[in-house]
C-alpha cells in the first residue's frame, strides 16, 4: 500500500486539441518566434494535452485523443519552468520534453485563446501551491503581520480630562494672554460673560457703555 499514493492522479487541465511543431536552433540572447516555425497549419503532430498531478510531481502530457497513445511528456518544475512562450503569440509555447535522459524542445500551440489563458492558470495554481509547501511557516507568518499602513501599538487617549483647558484662535480677532479655566469656559456661554465694560476677562464681546443721563444733557 505504501506506492498506492503515487498512483491517484489528479488532472488539473486538458487541452481537446494541441498542435506540435519542429523549432529551429534559439539564436542567441533572442527569445522564440511562432512565425519562425513554417506554416502553423501544417503541424508536426496534433492531439490532445492534458495536465497530469502526482505525489511526484506535475507532467504535461502529449497523447492521442482517441487512442490514448502517448507522444511526449513534459515534467514542470516550478524552480526551473519546462514552459516558455514565445514572444509573437499569445498562443504559442516552446515546451521542454524529455525521453529517457534525453532533452529536447518542441513548439505547442492553441487554436484558442482562452485555451491557452486556461492552460496558464492551471500551471500558475499549481506554482502558487507548491511554493506554499516548500514555505508552510513563512506564508502562515505574513499572513499574521498586520499591514504595514495600519499603526501598531497601544491607542493613545486625546480626550480632555477633568481641569484640562485648550486655546482656539478665531481668524481676524486679535490674539490675547492664554487664560485658563475649565472646558466649560470655551462653549463662551452667553450666561457666564462679565458684565462689566472694562472687558475683563472670559473672551466674550465687551459690553457697549451706557447711554449719557438726560442729567448730562442739560448741562
Amino acid at each position: 500500500m505504501e506506492g498506492f499514493d503515487d498512483d491517484i492522479e489528479s488532472v488539473l487541465h486538458i487541452a481537446r486539441e494541441v498542435s506540435v511543431f519542429k523549432i529551429p536552433p534559439l539564436k542567441a540572447n533572442e527569445g522564440h518566434r511562432a512565425g519562425e516555425w513554417g506554416p502553423l497549419d501544417q503541424p508536426l503532430w496534433k492531439g490532445r494535452l492534458r495536465i497530469l498531478e502526482r505525489r511526484a510531481g506535475v507532467s504535461i502530457v502529449f497523447e492521442d485523443a482517441t487512442t490514448g497513445e502517448l507522444f511526449a511528456k513534459a515534467d514542470y518544475d516550478p524552480a526551473k519552468p519546462s514552459v516558455e512562450a514565445v514572444l509573437d503569440s499569445s498562443r504559442y509555447f516552446v515546451v521542454r520534453v524529455e525521453d529517457s535522459g534525453r532533452k529536447a524542445y518542441i513548439g505547442m500551440g492553441f487554436i484558442e485563446r482562452t485555451d491557452s489563458f486556461d492552460f496558464n492558470v492551471a500551471l500558475q495554481d499549481y506554482t502558487k501551491r507548491w511554493r506554499a509547501s516548500q514555505n508552510p511557516s513563512e506564508s502562515s507568518e505574513t499572513s499574521d503581520q498586520p499591514s504595514p499602513h495600519i499603526p501598531v501599538g497601544p491607542k493613545k487617549d486625546f480626550s480632555l480630562k477633568e481641569g484640562q483647558t485648550f486655546s482656539i484662535a478665531i481668524p481676524g480677532k486679535p490674539k490675547k494672554a492664554t487664560e485658563t479655566g475649565t472646558s466649560s469656559d470655551l462653549l463662551g456661554s452667553s450666561s457666564t460673560t462679565s458684565g462689566s465694560g472694562s472687558g475683563g476677562g472670559g473672551g466674550g464681546v465687551p459690553l457697549l457703555p451706557p447711554p449719557p443721563s438726560s442729567a448730562t444733557k442739560r448741562r
